[in-house]
């Protein structure tokens, strides 16, 4: 049975679900002999997420939109193969429980994992929180305590071998999303080159590889529902890779508020939230990795953010995508760029090259 949510257009995606009832009937899936439930929960150009549910078994299915994007199919099977690895380590993930490669099902591969009933930090935060700066400042050791632990996960132990390239990862990332931007780049971005030219001098010579989410920010986070801040899962593993692990702190830290900034501008409030410096050092105690290069690797972050969010610029202005939010993306990439010339010019580290 598939149901349209209420309140939802007929318009939203929906489901074969007759075709999914027996594919997980083969694959002998929770809830086996009861009637299946889907709900669409959200989506956009990259996914699509419902909600099924089959007895009292509640699941959640992610695949690619209908018209599904080259390589997304691909992302798939290893956003899967992430959170499979995942279990039974301490990182807050959603439970993996099974994958589709076989296209003719849904129409794309797609993969099951257990639902996570939490909240997200997009929009307003749950009441308790909305006037309780310690429960915000709670949510910021949270989501620095899980990247963490990620980053500990022995990745080879997990299964993981050949699903990154660990080895240059750093020395790559410079050419990299500079040759990403080539492709699209159509007018001059104040910053970048600089940025990019001070990441090759001091581009660390040794790192610890560690599973990345690529990603990680409060909006890829879940919380449980209730009067205290606890993680209840990461969510959106599509960018994930075994890379240097310092990236996603550098990935959180990029646009965390200067103390003379306002701390209520973003979609968070971090009124009541730790500074930088006091992020840093949770991170460093609980992963045991030195954290006293963070300059290159903030620097980096608003770097390949710059070049990342140029690309959907690019495709903005030329008429390729029709999403109005993605217009803000151009103020948005000349202040990353500037961020990152501006930390170049002003830290302390030395040349490693």
């Amino acid at each position: 049975m598939n149901e349209t949510p209420e309140g939802h257009s007929d318009t939203e995606p929906t489901l074969n679900a007759s075709a999914l009832l027996q594919w997980m009937d083969a694959q002998k899936l929770p809830g086996s002999g009861s009637p299946l439930t889907t709900r669409y929960i959200s989506g956009g150009a990259s996914n699509e997420i419902f909600e099924l549910q089959r007895g009292n078994v509640r699941m959640a299915l992610r695949k690619p939109p209908t018209k599904v994007p080259p390589g997304r199919n691909e992302i798939m099977l290893r956003e899967y193969r992430v959170i499979a690895a995942l279990k039974g380590t301490d990182v807050p993930h959603p439970p993996g429980i099974a994958v589709c490669d076989d296209t003719s099902i849904l129409g794309s591969c797609f993969y099951i994992m257990g639902h996570i009933d939490g909240w997200t930090p997009m929009g307003q935060l749950p009441p308790p929180f909305v006037s309780a700066p310690k429960l915000r400042a709670a949510m910021a050791y949270e989501l620095v305590d899980a990247i963490a632990l990620l980053g500990q996960v022995d990745w080879r132990a997990a299964g993981l071998e050949g699903f990154g390239k660990p080895e240059g990862f750093l020395d790559r990332q410079v050419d990299r999303w500079l040759a990403h931007l080539a492709k699209i780049q159509f007018r001059e971005i104040p910053g970048l080159q600089e940025a990019a030219r001070w990441l090759r001098l001091h581009t660390p010579r040794h790192f610890r590889a560690g599973i990345m989410h690529g990603d990680y920010q409060f909006a890829n986070v879940m919380f449980h529902h209730g009067q205290e801040a606890k993680l209840a899962a990461i969510v959106d593993w599509e960018m994930a890779t075994v890379g240097d692990p310092l990236l996603d702190l550098a990935w959180i830290l990029m646009t965390w508020p200067d103390p003379d900034e306002d701390r209520n501008s973003g979609y968070v409030d971090f009124s009541g939230m730790p500074s930088r410096e006091e992020m840093m050092h949770r991170y460093a105690s609980i992963s045991g990795l030195p954290v006293d290069a963070m300059d290159y690797y903030i620097v980096l972050a608003r770097f390949k953010m710059a070049c990342v969010l140029e690309a959907g610029y690019a495709r903005y202005v030329q008429g390729g995508a029709d999403n109005p939010k993605i217009a803000m993306f151009g103020d948005v990439v000349l202040d990353m760029a500037e961020k990152a010339h501006l930390l170049a010019n002003t830290s302390t580290l030395r040349p490693t090259h």
